[in-house]
């Protein structure tokens, strides 16, 4: 009996302690979140990385209460993306900031393959995005240029890359269902566009319940490009499922 008396009264003591003890505990600047999810098809602009197949993929993000965040995102890529290498890393830095009903972000993506067998595959590519929020309905607009660099050529010396997009995007009122429609367009030449520059776009569809994330998408492009007997450029419908924790 005495240890149940006891028991019951260091957890009245803590009960009582507990809040104290929260209030007088900052809560804490940074904010982590993740993500792990998989793709029927892992496309990039428009071009499949994963010559039309499953793609694995996860990532991890430090907010700062700043607006500053860090990032490291990964997928699994088909060999064929950076000289054998079987997965993508995309280490990211960059600041983001709302001013009522606009928010702009900017930062600066580093693109790495390992086990590339030392070829010159790796690249850095800073963005800007601008979007607005009107209700359900955003409305984005972005950039991204890789500066000149050896990875991205496609002969001799280095190439630099401009990559323009627009997307609208909105939630169906009371209901998980959410659509988005995207239109981007690659500068070239460089190993980006695989020579001339070209244009993709998108619509999809995603559905939340609780922290999964269900979506499908047809995603196409202008560009004929083949690797053996696919054209990893051309129209295809994508489904996913994503977890977010």
């Amino acid at each position: 009996m005495r240890s149940t008396i006891f028991g019951l009264s260091a957890l009245a003591i803590a009960a009582i302690s507990a809040p104290a003890l929260a209030e007088d505990e900052p809560a804490s600047p940074i904010t982590l979140t993740g993500s792990a999810t998989v793709v029927s098809d892992y496309r990039f602009r428009g071009i499949s990385q994963s010559y039309k197949r499953f793609a694995f993929q996860g990532g991890f993000t430090a907010t700062h209460s700043s607006g500053f965040y860090a990032s490291v995102w990964g997928s699994s890529i088909d060999d064929y993306i950076a000289a054998g290498s079987d997965t993508e890393l995309d280490l990211i830095f960059g600041y983001s900031h709302t001013f009522d009903a606009i928010t702009v972000d900017g930062g600066f993506l580093y693109y790495y393959y390992p086990n590339s067998g030392g070829a010159n595959t790796d690249f850095a590519e800073p963005y800007l995005s601008v979007k607005g929020t009107f209700g359900p309905a955003t409305v984005k607009v972005g950039a991204a240029y890789a500066p000149k660099q050896n990875a991205l050529t496609i002969g001799s010396g280095k190439e630099d890359n401009l990559y323009v997009y627009g997307e609208l995007g909105g939630t169906i009122p009371n209901t998980p269902l959410s659509l988005t429609a995207h239109l981007g367009h690659s500068f070239g030449p460089s190993y980006l566009t695989i020579g001339k520059e070209y244009t993709d776009w998108s619509v999809a569809a995603t559905y939340t319940w609780k922290n999964l994330t269900f979506g499908v998408s047809y995603v196409d492009t202008n560009k004929d490009l083949y690797v053996g007997p696919r054209n990893i450029s051309k129209a295809g419908v994508v489904g996913s499922i994503g977890v977010a924790f």
